[in-house]
């Protein structure tokens, strides 16, 4: 509103201007003119500075709720969702991209409060003299054309040069993830060329941009002068020949300025470039789909899970076939397996941490996608080889500001994971990043942070980076589990699979054989299973 009435005034300030000079050569009623000029000089100073404030408010807000809306989409989408995108390009396109998204609604805004000055004029011109009209309108189509080819150029830059940033930031974080790794094989140097080698593409773009703004604003510069020159020609000759009076000259000069002004359009235009390749970029995140929840209550139950017919395929490759299941409740159950036989994937599903392609997964006769989320993650509780610790606090990582501080310590008791937090500087309260932990310290935080679970505990493969001894403790604890859940164990220890009471042999995503390890040791492929 503050634009479109300052756009007003700029049109409104020529014409009263005008009538001012004719008022001053007629020696009579210049007062009430100049009175109105200054009033809306006033009005047009404090539409901008409204304006400035509401435009900066605008791209805050929506940035705000833009990020909002990003992180809320790639936290519900799970783990596939995000699959596609590379970690450190999402958070570009989180951070950077939904600032230059942000811009849009300002930017449109401006373009149309530039676009309706000269629009404007050319209606008062031809009110004036239609001459005027037409000189003014000759220069307006270069000034169009120019800004048609910025704007179509600028696009494409902007995009590219958003893209290859958010790949530099993919490998960047992949480089970070694997720091370790890197500096043990003393390829330092190499990783760094392999990361800033986007860098002179980065440069390219860049360059792009400011050579196309640049050549732009040369020729906007060059056409705007012409289209005054052309307007005052025109009138200078229509005032001679007594067709205009001088205040209407003073008028028409104004509003060829306010023409000539479109040029300065490629600011805005480059915003609006921007804003686009970055709505384009958070669109892509935001047409993610997210992992849709039922609304269904799980009845009472032991824990009881049912394959029925699953079957996981991720592009051409079937992980997982035709797999059928009836799992008691409250049983150890353990799921041994080569490398890439689908153990993972059986686990994932059973946690619900993907779904299958074909078939449903049901957990006491509900299917999990029809429970609710809430009643979901509190029935079940994943534990990973590797687990991201999330908090910020020792405690933190495994209450994660659900379970209270009794349960919390009751949970780091039972894994074993009290006995080395105890020691730290601060307990439960010590930082994370001053917590140094070797990899079986942060498994025993990650069983303690699923233990809390009422019915069912996935484990994949949670235990592998523990001393035999600690190992022993937690799976004679998870085998004598007082709460009665079914426990998921995926391993590759001989000595796990022999305490579970059932035992899922999978092989290139087939059911090869259920039973105890008892009766499956008695087949020498079984027995190859594990070395």
């Amino acid at each position: 509103m503050t634009a479109l009435l300052g756009s007003g005034v700029a049109l409104a300030l020529p014409t009263v201007l005008g009538r001012s000079v004719d008022a001053i050569v007629a020696h009579h009623g210049y007062g009430k003119w100049f009175a109105l000029a200054a009033g809306l000089i006033a009005i047009g100073i404090g539409c901008a500075l409204v304006e400035v404030f509401t435009g900066t408010a605008c791209v805050v807000s929506t940035t705000a709720w833009l990020r909002h809306r990003l992180v809320s989409n790639v936290v519900r989408s799970g783990p596939d969702g995000t699959r596609a995108f590379d970690t450190g390009d999402l958070v570009t396109r989180v951070s950077g991209n939904a600032v230059d998204a942000a811009q849009a609604g300002p930017a449109i805004v401006n373009a149309v409060a530039a676009i309706v000055p000269p629009a404007g004029s050319l209606v008062l011109l031809a009110l004036i003299d239609p001459w005027l009209a037409a000189a003014f309108f000759g220069g307006i189509l270069l000034v169009i054309g120019v800004l048609w080819v910025f704007a179509r150029r600028t696009a494409e830059i902007s995009l590219a040069y958003q893209e290859t940033q958010g790949r530099i930031a993919g490998l960047l974080t992949e480089a970070l993830t694997g720091l370790r790794t890197i500096t043990a094989a003393g390829t330092n140097a190499r990783e760094e060329r392999r990361i800033l080698a986007l860098l002179p593409e980065l440069h390219k773009h860049g360059l792009l941009t400011w050579r196309v703004l640049a050549r732009s604003g040369a020729q906007a510069a060059i056409v705007g002068p012409l289209v005054l020159v052309a307007v005052l020609a025109v009138g200078g000759l229509q005032l001679v020949a007594g067709r205009i009076t001088a205040g209407e000259l003073f008028a028409a000069g104004q509003y060829a300025v306010l023409g000539a002004g479109l040029g300065s359009l490629t600011g805005v235009l480059g915003e609006l470039a921007r804003a686009r390749a970055g709505s384009r970029r958070a669109g892509e995140v935001l047409a993610v789909e997210t992992v849709a929840h039922g609304t269904l209550p799980l009845p009472a139950g032991p824990g009881r899970l049912t394959f029925d017919g699953v079957s996981v395929v991720a592009g051409e490759k079937v992980l997982l076939a035709g797999v059928n299941l009836e799992l008691p409740g409250g049983a150890t159950v353990a799921v041994v397996g080569p490398s890439g036989a689908g153990k993972s994937v059986l686990a994932a599903l059973a946690a619900r941490l993907r779904d299958p392609s074909e078939g449903q997964v049901l957990l006491d006769g509900v299917p999990l996608q029809a429970v609710n989320r809430q009643m979901l993650r509190a029935a079940i509780g994943c534990a990973f080889e590797r687990p991201q610790l999330v908090g910020t606090t020792v405690g933190d990582a495994i209450s994660h500001h659900v379970i209270g501080p009794v349960r919390t310590l009751a949970a780091a008791r039972a894994t074993h994971a009290h006995d080395f937090v105890s020691r730290l500087p601060d307990g439960y309260r010590t930082p994370l990043l001053k917590a140094p932990m070797s990899g079986g310290e942060r498994q025993r935080l990650g069983l303690a942070r699923a233990w809390p679970a009422s019915r069912l505990l996935v484990l994949d493969d949670a235990t592998s980076s523990l001393d035999t001894a600690t190992e022993m403790q937690i799976s004679k604890t998870l085998t004598e589990d007082r709460h009665r859940r079914t426990r998921l164990i995926v391993t590759h220890r001989t000595a796990t699979a022999a305490r579970a009471d059932l035992v899922i042999w999978l092989d290139s995503g087939l059911v090869r054989a259920v039973g105890s390890h008892a009766e499956l040791w008695q087949d020498a492929c079984y027995r190859e299973v594990f070395g």
